[in-house]
């Protein structure tokens, strides 16, 4: 399945392809396909650029397609939240199981930002690659088990004995799941699958791995009831939609990064507070060569607000993360058998100085 193929069940449900566990994936590209094709580049530096603005233009990959998971790029993009930080233009490069990951992007300099993932950007650092996360859209990672409400599935433990549709790219995640909750792989029956849910709904087996903000509504719309709990409810708190950058944008350009998310932040409240504007701007405008479906993009939009905004959040600002919560990333992390210290993966400073320097974008 490619991308811009849809299975039944709606949109892009080939979407945790391109989550892999695995160091710089694609970067024996070497920077062809469509990190090159869009013509994105790592960003001028600091000052007067060609086209007059302060920071000229920056390349941002997002982790997926151009659905509603990036609706708060899209604010900050149509409503001028980006040129007015000082940006000439930010380009928003599509990701996708074709394109290169957002940490090849970053080493290879075609992009300047990007939207991946603990479990990705881990195992590059690991290799050597000098990034670091310095927020999270998602508080919880919308990977869910989903399962038929006649038989639910409603925690790890009611998995047991049953069959459970787990994608090939998964495998390790789900594994995680059962080792964070004192199981082992062979206390229930795993399913190979792809990612068209069918064989749920035909009754092929009992649970499904996917994303809350998808499968579960794209089901529902076809007519088949069901329920699902989040990985990040049991034990595997995982954050979703990282802000990837390279350490020497960090050192080198805080200034920069501030103004950037300075509009993301923005965006992203305009987002949460708007889902049908939300959806709009998916379906009609960055993603139309998508052919989305207004109505489940809406209710997607609704369900992502969930894992957008939390009680954290309201306190300390968007995109932040706890001293606690990054403590519970780095330990999800060892039990997908990713060993890393919080030190090496995350750096929240330049968003704490943020919220210092700007209380009112709590």
């Amino acid at each position: 399945m490619t991308p811009v193929q849809r299975s039944s069940f709606g949109p892009n449900l080939d979407r945790r392809a391109f989550l892999r566990y695995s160091a710089l994936t694609g970067a024996a590209l070497g920077g062809s396909g469509l990190l090159a094709a869009c013509g994105g580049s790592g960003g001028s530096s600091s000052g007067s650029s060609a086209d007059g603005s302060k920071y000229g233009t920056v390349a941002v990959q997002l982790s997926w397609l151009k659905n509603i998971e990036f609706a708060g790029e899209y604010f900050a993009d149509s409503k001028g939240y980006y040129k007015d930080a000082g940006f000439g233009s930010v380009n928003l490069i599509a990701g996708g199981a074709a394109s290169t990951s957002v940490e090849a992007g970053l080493d290879t300099g075609k992009i300047w930002i990007g939207m991946s993932a603990p479990q990705t950007t881990a195992p590059a650092v690991l290799e050597g690659l000098p990034a670091k996360i310095i927020g999270t859209t998602y508080q919880k990672n919308p990977f869910c088990i989903v399962s038929s409400a006649a038989k639910p599935i409603k925690n790890p433990q009611d998995m047991k004995g049953r069959k459970i549709g787990v994608q090939d790219s998964n495998q390790l995640i789900f594994n995680a799941l059962l080792t964070a909750n004192g199981m082992k792989p062979g206390d229930v029956t795993i399913v190979p699958a792809q990612f068209d849910p069918s064989p749920l709904a035909n009754g092929e087996v009992d649970g499904w791995v996917s994303y809350v903000t998808n499968e579960p509504i794209t089901l529902t719309a076809k007519g088949f009831e069901n329920t699902n709990f989040l990985f990040a409810d049991y034990n595997l708190p995982l954050v979703a939609e990282t802000l990837t950058v390279k350490q020497s944008t960090i050192d080198k350009e805080r200034d920069k990064l501030k103004a950037f998310l300075i509009a993301e932040i923005k965006g992203w409240k305009d987002a949460v507070a708007d889902s049908a504007e939300a959806a709009r701007l998916a379906v009609e405008v960055y993603g139309k060569d998508q052919k989305l479906d207004l109505a489940e993009q809406t209710k997607e939009a609704a369900a992502q607000n969930g894992l957008v905004a939390s009680a954290e959040t309201k306190a300390n600002g968007l995109f932040t993360m706890t001293d606690q919560l990054i403590e519970q990333n780095v330990a999800a992390l060892k039990s997908a058998k990713i060993d890393i210290k919080a030190d090496k993966l995350f750096d929240l400073s330049v968003l704490r100085e943020l919220f210092a320097e700007h209380p009112e974008l709590k």
